[in-house]
């Protein structure tokens, strides 16, 4: 168990540290380390009160502090190419029966020397809306090579890529993916720069400290489906360790999405939430 304690405090510390850098200066690729893009500016809070998240919701830090979180909608690298409506901070926020059952998957992670990362939990449905507008704006093609390289934009609602509601807005779904100890930090995004291909080879695309999954995340396209059998190996089997630690704390992988994982029974399976992803929609809880 001492090892495992050391593992745990040491994530605690490197989680904190790169909350601090998200928040501040270098954000990451990896809220934890300093490791992804540079967030851009919070927009404005609208006039009036915000509505604020049910008692069920929790920050995800106050129950796992060791978790990465590199929430990926704050920033300009995610395929909008903007960080998108209602991520005012870089939050992992969940239901928490969802943010407990992340927190034993870590703690069976941890012992075998990996540590999970988040990319995105909660959305709110004001995000959702902000995705729905990129996609019928067929002209705004400034990350197609990267997130999208072989698939025509007028096809992303008939290929199902995007939808004008979304799991993650009831709370209970997370995008995430798995990170070997110690973990290694990565560099900064720059909005801007040369993209390369999501399904390229791992040298070639975008730097992400995470194990080797095959694509990069949020990668429209069918090498994406968790079994796709195109990917073999190591990668097969990275995401079999991902799917196999999640599905015994009752997660269920999106068959087309590696990342995507929803516990169940949710909380709240019919109910589409809007209040913004931030520290104090879930203050007090």
């Amino acid at each position: 168990m001492t090892g495992l304690a050391t593992a745990l405090r040491t994530l605690a510390v490197t989680a904190a540290a790169g909350l601090l850098a998200v928040t501040g200066t270098a954000t990451g690729a990896a809220a934890g380390t300093a490791t992804g893009a540079v967030a851009a500016p919070a927009p404005p809070a609208p006039a009036g009160p915000e509505p604020k998240a049910p008692r069920e919701f929790v920050a995800l830090g106050s129950v796992d502090r060791t978790i990465l979180q590199e929430m990926r909608y704050t920033t300009a690298h995610n395929f909008v190419g903007e960080p998108v409506d209602g991520y005012r901070q870089p939050l992992c926020i969940l239901t928490r029966p969802a943010a407990e059952a992340l927190h034993r998957a870590q703690l069976r992670l941890l012992a075998r020397g990996y540590t999970l990362k988040v990319y995105d939990c909660y959305r709110p449905q004001r995000a959702v809306d902000h995705f729905v507008r990129w996609a019928k704006d067929l002209e705004d093609e400034r990350m197609k090579k990267e997130f999208y390289p072989l698939v025509d934009k007028s096809r992303l609602f008939a290929d199902g890529y995007i939808a004008e509601k979304s799991g993650h807005s009831r709370g209970s779904t997370v995008d995430l993916t798995i990170v070997r100890l110690p973990v290694v930090p990565t560099r900064a995004y720059v909005p801007g720069e040369e993209l390369v291909e999501c399904w390229a080879p791992r040298e070639e695309r975008f730097p992400d400290n995470s194990v080797d999954m095959g694509t990069g995340y949020d990668c429209f396209d069918t090498r994406s489906h968790t079994d796709d059998p195109r990917i073999r190996g190591a990668q097969r089997a990275n995401r079999q360790l991902l799917k196999g630690a999640l599905a015994e704390q009752g997660f269920v992988n999106l068959p087309e999405e590696w990342w995507h994982f929803t516990f169940k029974p949710e909380p709240f399976p019919a109910t589409f939430f809007d209040f913004p992803v931030a520290r104090r929609s879930v203050a007090g809880h």
